[in-house]
Protein backbone atom coordinates (compact mmCIF):
# COMPACT_ATOMS: atom_id res chain seq x y z
CA UNK A 1 0.00 0.00 0.00
CA UNK A 2 1.45 3.43 -1.12
CA UNK A 3 1.21 5.98 1.58
CA UNK A 4 -1.37 7.86 0.76
CA UNK A 5 -3.36 5.33 -1.23
CA UNK A 6 -6.90 6.27 -2.01
CA UNK A 7 -6.71 10.08 -0.38
CA UNK A 8 -7.48 13.37 -2.92
CA UNK A 9 -5.51 16.29 -2.40
CA UNK A 10 -5.54 19.64 -3.16
CA UNK A 11 -2.21 21.35 -4.01
CA UNK A 12 -1.97 25.25 -4.76
CA UNK A 13 0.60 27.13 -6.49
CA UNK A 14 1.29 23.84 -8.42
CA UNK A 15 2.64 25.35 -12.23
CA UNK A 16 6.24 26.26 -11.64
CA UNK A 17 9.20 23.45 -12.30
CA UNK A 18 11.23 23.37 -10.09
CA UNK A 19 8.85 24.56 -7.57
CA UNK A 20 7.82 23.36 -4.30
CA UNK A 21 3.85 22.73 -5.29
CA UNK A 22 4.39 20.87 -8.53
CA UNK A 23 7.20 18.72 -6.77
CA UNK A 24 4.78 17.76 -3.74
CA UNK A 25 1.86 17.25 -6.29
CA UNK A 26 4.24 14.86 -8.21
CA UNK A 27 5.16 12.98 -4.55
CA UNK A 28 1.58 12.48 -3.63
CA UNK A 29 0.88 11.20 -7.06
CA UNK A 30 3.23 8.46 -6.48
CA UNK A 31 2.19 7.55 -3.11
CA UNK A 32 -1.21 6.98 -4.61
CA UNK A 33 -3.11 10.19 -4.19
CA UNK A 34 -5.85 11.36 -6.68
CA UNK A 35 -4.63 15.01 -7.45
CA UNK A 36 -6.29 18.51 -8.20
CA UNK A 37 -3.13 20.72 -8.87
CA UNK A 38 -4.20 24.86 -8.83
CA UNK A 39 -2.43 28.01 -9.62
CA UNK A 40 -3.16 31.29 -11.66
CA UNK A 41 -1.05 29.83 -14.03
CA UNK A 42 -4.02 27.31 -15.99
CA UNK A 43 -1.30 26.57 -18.21
CA UNK A 44 1.23 25.39 -16.18
CA UNK A 45 -1.06 23.55 -13.39
CA UNK A 46 -2.10 21.86 -16.71
CA UNK A 47 1.44 20.71 -17.37
CA UNK A 48 1.66 19.51 -13.40
CA UNK A 49 -1.61 17.30 -13.69
CA UNK A 50 -0.39 16.39 -17.59
CA UNK A 51 2.90 14.65 -15.87
CA UNK A 52 0.98 12.98 -13.26
CA UNK A 53 -0.78 11.15 -15.73
CA UNK A 54 1.83 10.34 -18.00
CA UNK A 55 3.64 8.44 -14.70
CA UNK A 56 0.26 6.60 -14.11
CA UNK A 57 -1.35 8.76 -11.49
CA UNK A 58 -4.88 10.99 -11.40
CA UNK A 59 -4.88 14.63 -11.70
CA UNK A 60 -6.93 17.19 -13.19
CA UNK A 61 -5.48 21.28 -13.24
CA UNK A 62 -7.48 24.00 -12.57
CA UNK A 63 -7.19 28.20 -12.86
CA UNK A 64 -7.10 29.36 -9.19
CA UNK A 65 -6.60 32.59 -7.82
CA UNK A 66 -6.23 31.60 -4.15
CA UNK A 67 -7.62 35.28 -2.63
CA UNK A 68 -11.11 35.05 -4.37
CA UNK A 69 -13.56 33.42 -1.82
CA UNK A 70 -15.12 32.46 -5.09
CA UNK A 71 -12.79 31.08 -6.57
CA UNK A 72 -11.79 28.56 -3.52
CA UNK A 73 -15.12 27.17 -3.48
CA UNK A 74 -14.96 26.28 -7.32
CA UNK A 75 -11.92 24.66 -6.37
CA UNK A 76 -13.39 22.53 -3.70
CA UNK A 77 -16.56 21.56 -5.16
CA UNK A 78 -14.66 20.06 -8.59
CA UNK A 79 -12.68 18.15 -6.23
CA UNK A 80 -15.26 16.86 -4.64
CA UNK A 81 -16.98 16.28 -7.89
CA UNK A 82 -14.16 14.86 -9.56
CA UNK A 83 -12.92 12.31 -7.23
CA UNK A 84 -15.63 11.94 -4.84
CA UNK A 85 -14.22 13.48 -1.74
CA UNK A 86 -11.62 15.44 0.21
CA UNK A 87 -8.68 14.42 2.23
CA UNK A 88 -5.55 16.92 1.91
CA UNK A 89 -5.38 20.40 2.03
CA UNK A 90 -1.83 21.76 0.42
CA UNK A 91 -1.73 25.21 0.88
CA UNK A 92 1.74 25.82 -0.98
CA UNK A 93 0.50 29.11 -3.05
CA UNK A 94 3.07 32.57 -2.46
CA UNK A 95 4.80 35.26 -3.37
CA UNK A 96 7.69 37.05 -2.40
CA UNK A 97 8.51 40.47 -3.01
CA UNK A 98 11.72 41.24 -0.64
CA UNK A 99 12.55 45.23 -0.14
CA UNK A 100 13.64 47.34 2.54
CA UNK A 101 10.94 48.93 4.87
CA UNK A 102 10.90 52.18 3.23
CA UNK A 103 10.82 50.88 -0.46
CA UNK A 104 8.16 48.41 0.48
CA UNK A 105 4.52 50.21 -1.05
CA UNK A 106 1.22 48.93 -0.07
CA UNK A 107 0.58 47.08 -2.98
CA UNK A 108 3.80 45.11 -2.29
CA UNK A 109 2.41 44.67 1.52
CA UNK A 110 -1.25 44.24 0.52
CA UNK A 111 -0.52 41.97 -2.30
CA UNK A 112 1.82 39.67 -0.26
CA UNK A 113 -0.85 39.18 2.64
CA UNK A 114 -3.40 38.63 0.27
CA UNK A 115 -1.68 36.05 -1.95
CA UNK A 116 0.27 34.23 1.65
CA UNK A 117 -1.80 34.56 4.27
CA UNK A 118 -5.59 35.36 3.52
CA UNK A 119 -6.02 32.47 0.73
CA UNK A 120 -4.78 30.12 3.38
CA UNK A 121 -7.56 31.28 5.48
CA UNK A 122 -9.63 30.93 2.65
CA UNK A 123 -8.58 27.47 1.86
CA UNK A 124 -9.06 26.05 5.31
CA UNK A 125 -12.30 27.15 5.35
CA UNK A 126 -13.47 26.18 2.19
CA UNK A 127 -12.29 22.51 2.45
CA UNK A 128 -12.91 21.85 6.31
CA UNK A 129 -16.71 20.71 5.23
CA UNK A 130 -15.14 18.54 2.73
CA UNK A 131 -12.44 17.29 4.79
CA UNK A 132 -15.21 16.67 7.47
CA UNK A 133 -17.41 14.70 5.83
CA UNK A 134 -14.79 12.76 4.50
CA UNK A 135 -14.09 11.76 8.25
CA UNK A 136 -11.20 14.07 8.93
CA UNK A 137 -8.10 14.84 6.50
CA UNK A 138 -4.68 16.92 6.68
CA UNK A 139 -4.43 20.45 6.14
CA UNK A 140 -0.70 21.04 5.11
CA UNK A 141 0.45 25.14 4.93
CA UNK A 142 3.73 26.43 3.60
CA UNK A 143 5.16 29.25 5.39
CA UNK A 144 8.76 29.67 5.80
CA UNK A 145 11.51 30.37 7.84
CA UNK A 146 10.85 33.61 7.41
CA UNK A 147 7.98 33.04 9.78
CA UNK A 148 9.96 31.90 12.47
CA UNK A 149 12.98 34.72 12.83
CA UNK A 150 13.47 38.04 11.23
CA UNK A 151 15.63 38.99 8.45
CA UNK A 152 16.09 42.23 6.34
CA UNK A 153 13.65 42.64 3.01
CA UNK A 154 10.92 40.28 5.27
CA UNK A 155 8.68 43.18 6.40
CA UNK A 156 5.94 41.89 4.45
CA UNK A 157 6.45 38.69 3.84
CA UNK A 158 7.86 37.60 6.72
CA UNK A 159 4.85 38.91 8.59
CA UNK A 160 2.88 36.85 6.18
CA UNK A 161 4.32 33.54 7.01
CA UNK A 162 4.63 34.49 10.39
CA UNK A 163 0.62 34.38 10.29
CA UNK A 164 0.67 31.16 8.46
CA UNK A 165 2.42 29.23 11.52
CA UNK A 166 -0.02 30.72 13.77
CA UNK A 167 -2.81 30.10 11.75
CA UNK A 168 -2.22 27.01 11.59
CA UNK A 169 -1.57 26.41 15.33
CA UNK A 170 -5.34 28.22 15.91
CA UNK A 171 -7.03 25.44 13.26
CA UNK A 172 -5.08 22.91 14.96
CA UNK A 173 -7.36 23.35 17.65
CA UNK A 174 -10.05 24.30 16.46
CA UNK A 175 -11.00 21.56 13.72
CA UNK A 176 -8.84 18.48 15.83
CA UNK A 177 -12.50 17.42 17.05
CA UNK A 178 -13.64 16.94 13.40
CA UNK A 179 -10.20 14.62 13.30
CA UNK A 180 -8.97 17.55 10.78
CA UNK A 181 -5.15 18.17 11.35
CA UNK A 182 -3.55 21.20 10.34
CA UNK A 183 0.52 21.66 10.76
CA UNK A 184 3.00 24.45 9.11
CA UNK A 185 6.08 23.82 7.16
CA UNK A 186 9.10 26.10 7.26
CA UNK A 187 11.46 26.17 4.55
CA UNK A 188 14.92 27.31 4.31
CA UNK A 189 16.86 27.83 1.09
CA UNK A 190 15.25 25.61 -1.43
CA UNK A 191 16.36 26.19 -5.04
CA UNK A 192 12.92 27.15 -7.04
CA UNK A 193 11.81 29.50 -9.24
CA UNK A 194 10.15 31.54 -6.52
CA UNK A 195 13.89 31.64 -4.86
CA UNK A 196 15.86 33.06 -8.48
CA UNK A 197 12.82 35.47 -9.13
CA UNK A 198 12.91 37.25 -5.55
CA UNK A 199 16.00 38.14 -6.01
CA UNK A 200 18.56 35.71 -5.66
CA UNK A 201 19.94 35.42 -8.70
CA UNK A 202 21.91 32.30 -9.93
CA UNK A 203 22.12 29.70 -8.51
CA UNK A 204 26.29 29.53 -7.67
CA UNK A 205 25.48 32.96 -5.91
CA UNK A 206 22.71 31.08 -3.64
CA UNK A 207 24.65 27.91 -3.62
CA UNK A 208 27.70 30.40 -1.86
CA UNK A 209 25.05 31.67 0.72
CA UNK A 210 23.86 28.21 1.55
CA UNK A 211 27.72 27.28 2.85
CA UNK A 212 27.51 29.12 5.34
CA UNK A 213 24.71 27.06 7.09
CA UNK A 214 25.22 23.78 9.24
CA UNK A 215 24.42 21.64 6.62
CA UNK A 216 26.22 24.31 3.99
CA UNK A 217 23.91 23.30 1.30
CA UNK A 218 20.84 24.37 -1.31
CA UNK A 219 17.76 22.46 -0.24
CA UNK A 220 15.82 20.94 -3.63
CA UNK A 221 11.79 21.13 -3.48
CA UNK A 222 11.73 17.45 -3.05
CA UNK A 223 13.56 17.68 0.52
CA UNK A 224 9.85 19.69 0.85
CA UNK A 225 7.42 17.56 -0.78
CA UNK A 226 8.60 14.31 1.31
CA UNK A 227 7.70 16.43 4.53
CA UNK A 228 4.43 16.94 3.07
CA UNK A 229 3.99 13.49 2.00
CA UNK A 230 4.32 12.51 5.87
CA UNK A 231 2.14 15.44 7.19
CA UNK A 232 -0.57 13.92 4.55
CA UNK A 233 -0.29 10.64 5.41
CA UNK A 234 -1.46 8.27 8.51
CA UNK A 235 2.10 8.22 9.72
CA UNK A 236 1.30 11.33 11.19
CA UNK A 237 -2.07 10.53 12.71
CA UNK A 238 -1.38 11.94 15.64
CA UNK A 239 0.60 15.28 14.88
CA UNK A 240 -1.20 18.53 14.75
CA UNK A 241 -0.59 22.25 15.54
CA UNK A 242 3.30 21.57 14.59
CA UNK A 243 5.90 23.13 12.38
CA UNK A 244 8.12 21.66 10.50
CA UNK A 245 11.37 23.39 9.79
CA UNK A 246 13.55 22.26 6.72
CA UNK A 247 16.25 24.70 6.53
CA UNK A 248 19.88 22.75 6.53
CA UNK A 249 19.79 24.66 10.36
CA UNK A 250 19.69 27.82 9.51
CA UNK A 251 17.53 28.79 12.39
CA UNK A 252 19.29 26.21 14.98
CA UNK A 253 22.79 28.72 15.37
Amino acid sequence: MRRVEGKVAIVTGAASNPGIGYTTALALAHEGAKLVVTDLDAAGAEACAHAIRDAGGEAIALAHDVASEADWANVVAQATDAFGRLDILVNNAGVAILKPLEALTLADWNRQISVNLTSVFLGCRAAAPALRASGGGSIINMSSVAGLVGNAVTVAYGASKAGVRMMSKAIAADLGKDRIRCNSVHPGVIWTNMQSAAGYGARERTEAAAATLPLGTVGEPLDIALCVVYLASDESKYVTGAEFVIDAGMTAT
